[in-house]
């Protein structure tokens, strides 16, 4: 008696998965929607078609950063023709150089900032909506120690991770441009190596989480993936030997709602995993952009002198690189937990 009370729990553990059959990923944002692929296909072909995607939206993002660059290469000229006059101070000069390469550059990187935050945001939220679909989905398909294993961990980083960005990250960036512009315009060491410190600290945050959220994927993963593995050959065994007669049928069948519970999980992460990068994509390329002509400009106005005005533009552009660095962290957590639901049971 006790034999088929076991057997009859078994069976409803592998029946559960019915309902998962109705399970879909939550729709993309509205804004994200234009990045996403046209049609679904494989992953390799829906990447590439959401990078296309977003490629074609970039050239106003490449003429509002060249603008600025102009307008900064301008100063930085200005700046080497008032140094040759007789009788300027190289020291006024250069603090007027940096306070208003500051304004140009303040104003830009505010405007990245806020989108940063707001894509973290953005991320944060949607993972919240798919991990629990992702959880039911390859629970339905037996493997019920791994699917709460790896939302348990990702909903921990990822509120971990989102609330450090929001709440202090974001504000140190704050802090390392104010370092800097004052550094450049009083020429202290001191701010520099705070600017330098503050750089550190957040790079070394953003980089220990990443380790830590990997390392705790790759150890559970295994040891849950094999304990479900075992679990669920142990129960189709049992059921096909103990439940007479049909227990060979009812095996099979444990079987086919297992694959088409697979399908599903599948199906809503190939879409996760392109909602994900569709949110992630746009700001990406629009931050980088600039990034990449703060740092080239950098590099030319070297060309005009002026150390100290020339390490600020890096400065702001080593800024953009660390929003680059947040929002790449928190997507590439969501992604590597999505893959790690469509592996499935090992």
């Amino acid at each position: 008696m006790r034999r088929i009370f076991i057997v009859i729990f078994l069976i409803l553990t592998i029946a559960y998965p019915v309902n998962a059959l109705e399970l879909t990923a939550p729709q993309v944002p509205e804004f994200a929607e234009e990045f996403m692929p046209p049609e679904p296909q494989n992953l390799q072909e829906g990447i590439r078609a959401v990078l296309l995607q977003a490629l074609q939206h970039i050239r106003p993002d490449l003429k509002s950063a060249s603008s600025v660059c102009i307008s900064i290469t301008a100063v930085m000229m200005l700046m080497s023709i008032l140094r040759t006059v007789p009788g300027s101070h190289e020291r006024v000069t250069n603090l007027a150089g940096a306070l208003a390469i500051s304004l140009l550059l303040l104003n830009t990187s505010g405007s990245m900032i806020n989108l940063a935050a707001e894509t973290v945001r953005q991320i944060s939220e949607y993972g919240k909506l798919l991990l629990p679909v992702m959880t039911a989905a390859l629970a339905a398909q037996g493997g019920l120690t791994s699917s709460a294993a790896i939302y348990a961990g990702t909903a921990l980083f990822d509120t971990l991770l989102s609330s450090l960005i929001s709440s202090i990250l974001i504000p140190m960036v704050y802090f390392y441009l104010a370092m800097s512009v004052a550094g450049c315009a009083i020429g202290e060491d001191m701010l520099k190596k705070c600017r330098d410190a503050i750089k550190w600290l957040m790079t070394w945050v953003l980089k220990t989480i990443l380790y830590i959220f990997t390392g705790y994927i790759t150890v559970t993963g295994v040891v849950s993936g094999t304990t479900d593995a075992s679990a669920l050959k142990a129960a189709k065994l049992t059921i096909s030997g103990v439940v007479p007669v049909v227990g060979g049928i009812l095996s099979d069948a444990s079987e086919a709602i297992l694959v088409s519970a697979g399908a599903v999980k599948n199906t809503a992460g190939i879409y996760g995993l392109f909602a994900v990068m569709a949110i992630w994509i746009g700001p990406f390329l629009k931050i980088g952009t600039h990034y990449l002509m703060f740092r080239i400009t950098g590099i030319m106005c070297s060309i005009f002198g002026g150390k100290g005005v020339s390490e600020l533009i890096q400065d702001f552009s080593s800024a953009l690189g660390l929003l680059l660095g947040m929002t790449g962290a928190l997507c590439l957590m969501l992604l590597i937990s999505l893959i790690c639901f469509m592996r499935g049971v090992a």
